[in-house]
């Protein structure tokens, strides 16, 4: 597992997109969708998911939409994918295409390396929290300077 699925690609940036907006109210599928690209109906479905997690809350009516509810410090990456991914995250092998055919199941030379790149990419995953990538990305973009007209 060392890049996360498309839906767990997917769930990371929806929950990035609500901690760029924590504070701001609920934000609506639709938006976060545009904001990162997400397609609306498979943002539905991890977002439902997500909050069955207790990562992210929804508020009902005209002006709700979804919310984090927790800190961005307090959700790391980890959290998310293992959240969405609990068949990639419960799977021993990380490295075979097809796990159910695979010709070395439980006799595999290699099982104990995947083993450990696993742990380690989780190791990285579970240390960045959402508040780390908002840090990040904002040092990238550098300082806003303000537009003169």
């Amino acid at each position: 597992m060392l890049t996360p699925s498309r839906k767990g690609q997917y769930a990371l940036r929806a929950v990035y997109e609500l901690a760029k907006r924590q504070g701001q109210g609920p934000t609506k599928i639709s938006a976060i969708a545009e904001a990162q690209a997400i397609p609306h109906r498979f943002l539905e479905v991890i977002l439902y998911q997500l909050k069955g997690s207790g990562l992210v809350a929804s508020k009902r009516g005209y002006y709700g939409g979804y919310l984090l509810a927790k800190l961005p410090a307090e959700i790391t990456v980890g959290d998310v994918l293992r959240h969405v991914q609990k068949k990639m995250a419960a799977a021993q092998c990380v490295a075979c295409i097809s796990q159910q055919s695979c010709p070395f199941a439980g006799q595999c030379a290699f099982s104990s390396l995947w083993r450990k790149v696993k742990a380690a990419a989780f190791q990285i995953y579970d240390g960045t929290s959402m508040q780390d990538l908002l840090d990040d990305h904002a040092s990238v973009e550098g300082p806003k300077t303000a537009r003169v007209a």
